[in-house]
């Protein structure tokens, strides 16, 4: 059998860095091929490639799609042959329709008339394909992350796909929703779609890849057979990283010590539904050179109380007390919030973490622009001084700290984020989804950061929606569930089956 694609030599430079250097790819018809590899391995970069983003003759190398060499110029040239990519950053316009969305751009007009009797049907054919019952009416506002991207590929059916590129589709998504994807991608290939799956959750390439291809450092560095039965992750591991990492989780020599950090009694309403109680009577403490673990699922709230702690950043008629060695604080705005020495990390780097447009240096002294300024004046040395202190103590991958943010792989974006509330010298940090998106390599340095930020008497806060992380790098974890905490257990004592069992019985009773 002849493959559905072939990549061939593909070499990409951009001005002074090498992207790719002579990668290959092969997908075969109705096969699920993962690309598995480090941020800034070039994943991203070879499927733009592929997708006309970066158009023929802006790289070397040939792509062949069903035996024809291929010279894209643009994404409607791919787009036309049948390959359709879906990237993490959903394209759906948020006050349309889903119907609306899926015909953008690939419109049913007569005579300049848009006929939307037959849009409307055929959106509902296509979302009885992907499994949604919505109202092609309804718009993409209104309906969760995990439908949106089903809206996503209901869209690329419509465009007739034969090769469908996801980008960390299940980025966003809780355990059911990304079940459902993978399982949508099953029926895909058993159809004679081919798929290809980005995605640094391996346990999902596990679950659904025929074949895996992995990149490091701009190379293919190896080509796993899945159906072989002799692939596993730490193999996966070994493959994109270079090393084995033995241990997925740094030794915690934890010194924890007295109580720092108090939230006694903290309630929170939504912020447009005043009767709506968010956060219901939360009480938590946490000690001088501990990680405690915020366990839950998706809707549980740890986000919400986050927030809402971090100067109200979230929410209407909050009451409650917040305490810093033992004296109350307050926490009503974000600056007094950071005056009283509290931090937090947003899980969304990308939109609230970041100016991405800005470079490395002004996004390190954000948080404290005083600490870099005199008389109100920044100055220019100490501001870098700074930012390349901290490029070096996290080990920023970077040209430099004129580098923009935008062009760093997600785990050095997280690193120039802690780097920004380090700098404004928290004795508390809340560290929302820190490694969400980032390459297992990637997180074992963040997971060293938080180590280190403990041995240094920080007291940190770690909500993640990954229960073996927090099972990894936390001394004690809360469990939280509908708006309350259900349960406390040291890590040592926990399992994600208590953890689970903990969430079932709250809500039985």
């Amino acid at each position: 059998m002849q493959p559905i694609l072939e990549m061939r030599g593909i070499t990409k430079t951009f001005p002074g860095v090498k992207a790719l250097t002579d990668v290959n790819l092969s997908v075969m018809p109705g096969e699920i091929h993962a690309v598995v590899g480090e941020n800034g391995a070039g994943k991203s970069t070879l499927m733009k490639v592929l997708s006309g983003v970066y158009p023929h003759g802006s790289y070397d190398g040939q792509i062949f799609f069903e035996g024809t060499e291929r010279k894209f110029g643009s994404i409607k040239d791919s787009e036309d042959t049948g390959i359709i990519i879906i990237h993490q950053e959903l394209a759906l316009v948020p006050l349309l329709s889903i119907a609306e969305n899926i015909f953008l751009g690939h419109e049913t007009a007569r005579h300049g008339v848009i006929d939307w009797f037959v849009a409307f049907r055929r959106t509902q054919e296509l979302l009885k394909k992907v499994g949604l019952k919505d109202h092609p009416n309804t718009l993409i506002t209104n309906i969760g992350t995990g439908k949106q991207q089903l809206v996503e590929i209901a869209k690329a059916l419509n465009k007739s796909v034969k090769l469908l590129i996801l980008d960390e589709p299940t980025s966003s998504l809780n355990e059911t929703d990304s079940n459902a994807l993978l399982e949508l991608l099953k029926g895909f290939r058993a159809q004679g779609i081919s798929s290809i799956l980005i995605t640094h959750k391996l346990n999902e390439v596990m679950k659904v890849a025929d074949r895996i291809t992995v990149i490091r450092d701009g190379k293919t560095v190896d080509m796993l057979d899945v159906t072989t039965g002799e692939v596993d992750e730490d193999r996966i591991i070994k493959a994109m990283v270079g090393r084995e990492l033995t241990d997925r989780y740094p030794p915690r020599h934890a010194k924890v010590l007295d109580t720092i950090f108090e939230v006694k009694d903290w309630n929170v309403y939504h912020p447009l539904h005043a009767e709506r109680q968010m956060i219901k009577n939360v009480s938590f403490h946490v000690k001088k050179g501990e990680v405690v673990g915020i366990a839950g699922l998706m809707g549980a709230g740890r986000t919400e109380l986050a927030m809402s702690i971090f100067g109200r950043a979230y929410g209407q008629k909050i009451s409650g007390e917040v305490k810093l060695h033992g004296k109350a604080v307050d926490v009503s705005t974000i600056p007094k919030a950071m005056d009283a020495g509290l931090a937090y990390a947003t899980e969304d780097r990308k939109t609230y973490g970041l100016v991405l447009i800005d470079h490395i240096k002004h996004n390190v002294t954000l948080a404290n622009l005083e600490g870099v300024s005199s008389r109100g004046v920044v100055n220019d040395l100490n501001e870098l001084t700074v930012a390349n202190k901290y490029r070096k103590d996290l080990a920023i991958r970077c040209s430099g700290v004129f580098q923009t943010t935008v062009n760093l792989s997600g785990g050095n974006q997280q690193k120039v984020v802690l780097s920004k509330w380090l700098f404004s010298g928290p004795e508390v940090l809340i560290l929302d989804e820190p490694t969400r998106g980032i390459d297992v390599g990637a997180k074992y340095e963040i997971y060293g950061i938080i180590n280190k930020l403990a041995e240094e008497g920080k007291a940190v806060i770690v909500i993640s929606s990954e229960m073996p992380e927090l099972l990894g790098i936390s001394d004690r974890i809360y469990v939280m569930n509908d708006g309350r905490f259900v349960a406390e257990m040291p890590a040592k004592e926990a399992s994600q089956e208590k953890i689970m069992r903990a969430i079932m019985k709250s809500w039985e009773n």
